[in-house]
């Protein structure tokens, strides 16, 4: 399969679909195409053959006790013999190993149905798959499908991945009566005594160098094999597939990452529940990882790390695939808990371009609308188009670009709220390693509780570009900061801060800001630093030269109207 052939065509195939025959759900689905801001046709669902059999008929037990693989497995040979069906799943508990799913199938669990994988880590091999962004070793995951075209996974069941099982827990994530039960249970405690590893096989491989779980030195199967429990799965892997629909089931308590579509084409998520515990580390919801044409609706995710995630590889691996996650639709969505709530990056290294988000709201997680990179992934992120969101206690930033994402920077005092000068960043060579992020419109966004409003935290030598945010409020500890951003535009945006300044600009450029409100009276409203801004025009009857501070290598740079 030539997929750099297959994506770069996939906004004209989209296209050739007809409305009629898209299976796409009536005037509900239909509605998400109406003004949307780039081309894209509706996604197509695949076409299931309306033939059933249940997991019952191929000696299935669900006892909770009973090993299934064995009936999953025979299920879905069956079925691809005959061209492809429904495999349902009746009530009860169906304890199992990993499920593969195959082409024209769909996975159907009844309201009373939970499928629960297996603690036996070896019934899940190494295998070469993609994670991280890269291409390296991972268990098998327990439900998968890899190079198959029309596959489902449907119902109102339970698919839960056992993941406790697998995953290290740090004791600070813990109450201390949760930390002493976990160690009693087994187990290893790290030598510093702040992580529960389940095993010395974990260990190992967590100690020994990795990045981001991926180890730094293993070369070889053998390598990878000397760390198996530390190469956890994703509870549900769907790679190098076409025509996906993931609908109405429960997927929770994941290995590592709880939904992973990879080089995916077509893919309608709808109405479904991720759930993972807050202290799950790498508990992601559903990350997209260069995939195209794409609908996520009416879902909830309430998870331990980023909720609604796109990716496309990560530096030279992914900018050497080229393939970016584009035609991404996001509406009636909700985040209740997690670092991100909807997130670009930071693996984005084949870029990522025409993503509606619409109608969503996040309560509880780390950042609500994330976008994060650093130097070294290259790629590019733009259209993005953001539109009625709301969020309430949001640990850190409502909008956050960090192009220095899991590094430190320069401007890191005033991003902590300092009215202090900064020195400037020394500016790098701009290369195919440098990321960027431009063209992007978010409007209609609500926030009440947030530590800071904003930060746009852009590289000296690649300016966030682009950015307009209009019609939007934000309660926070902290104003809005923009830092190393050319082209930011704010359209009646209110910025209520519990302490210093509502908007701090820190080497800017062709900034815009008309209508901007923030409370009255405020001793500093505004203050500008850097030696490098230029062309920042201010219109707001809340800011006026008595309450708004320049360094002297900002003045002359602010035009107050």
């Amino acid at each position: 399969m030539n997929l750099k052939k297959l994506f770069a065509a996939c906004a004209v195939t989209a296209l050739c679909y007809p409305l009629a025959s898209c299976c796409c759900g009536g005037d509900a689905e239909a509605s998400l195409y109406e003004n949307l801001p780039f081309e894209m046709a509706p996604v197509q669902r695949p076409e299931i053959p309306a033939y059933e059999v249940s997991l019952t008929d191929f000696g299935g037990v669900g006892d909770g006790s009973t090993l299934n693989t064995e009936a999953f497995a025979n299920a879905f040979a069956a079925l691809e013999k005959r061209g492809g069906g429904r495999l349902n799943v009746p009530s009860g508990v169906w304890y199992t190993g990993p499920i593969e799913l195959k082409d024209n199938t769909e996975l159907h669990l009844d309201r009373g149905a939970i499928i629960f994988f297996s603690n036996d880590k070896s019934l899940y091999p190494i295998r070469q798959v993609t994670f991280e962004g890269l291409d390296t070793w991972r268990c098998q995951s327990p439900l998968s499908a890899t190079h198959v075209k029309n596959v489902a996974i449907t119902g109102e069941g339970v698919i839960d991945g056992n993941g406790d099982a697998w995953r290290a827990v740090k004791r600070d994530k813990l109450t201390a009566g949760a930390w002493e039960r976990k160690v009693r249970s087994g187990g290893i405690v790290s030598d510093d005594g702040r992580t529960w590893y389940p095993s010395e096989s974990f260990k190992f491989g967590a100690t020994t160098g990795s990045d981001q779980n991926v180890s730094t030195w293993a070369t070889t199967k053998e390598d990878f094999e000397r760390m198996h429990d530390f190469l956890r799965p994703v509870l549900v892997q769907i790679h190098y597939c076409e025509n996906v629909l993931i609908e109405g089931v429960t997927i929770q308590n994941s290995p590592c990452w709880n939904i992973h579509p990879a080089m995916c084409k077509n893919i309608v998520v709808k109405g479904i529940t991720v759930r993972c515990p807050d202290y799950a580390q790498n508990g992601d919801g559903i990350d997209f990882e260069s995939c195209c044409n794409i609908e996520i609706t009416d879902s909830s995710f309430d998870v331990g790390d980023d909720g609604i995630c796109i990716k496309s590889g990560k530096d030279e691996a992914g900018r050497r695939r080229g393939i970016p996650c584009e035609n991404i639709i996001v509406d009636n969505c909700t985040v209740f808990h997690g670092h991100g709530g909807f997130v670009v990056g930071s693996e984005m290294s084949g870029g990522v371009k025409n993503v509606k988000v619409s109608n969503c709201r996040f309560t509880g997680t780390d950042v609500g609308l994330r976008f994060k990179s650093t130097r070294g992934r290259g790629g590019v992120v733009e259209n993005i188009f953001i539109d009625n969101v709301a969020m309430a206690d949001i640990s850190t930033e409502a909008l956050l670009f960090d192009l220095f994402y899991g590094g430190k920077s320069a401007s890191e005092a005033l991003a902590d709220g300092d009215e202090g000068e900064v020195t400037d960043m020394p500016v790098k060579p701009v290369d195919e390693t440098t990321p960027q992020f431009r063209n992007i419109d978010i409007r209609n966004v609500y926030c009440r509780g947030a530590r800071r409003a904003m930060l746009f935290n852009g590289l000296p030598e690649m300016n966030v570009e682009n950015v307009t945010v209009e019609n939007t409020a934000i309660y926070a500890q902290n104003g809005a900061q923009i830092n190393e951003s050319t082209g930011v535009t704010f359209r009646n945006v209110k910025v209520v801060p519990e302490k210093g300044p509502a908007l701090m600009i820190n080497n800017a450029k062709n900034i815009e800001i008309d209508g901007f409100a923030c409370p009255e009276g405020m001793e500093t409203a505004l203050t500008v630093t850097g030696s490098r801004n230029e062309n920042i025009k201010i219109a707001s009857k809340y800011i006026s030269l008595s309450n708004a501070h320049y360094s002297p290598r900002s003045e002359g740079k602010v035009t107050l109207e």
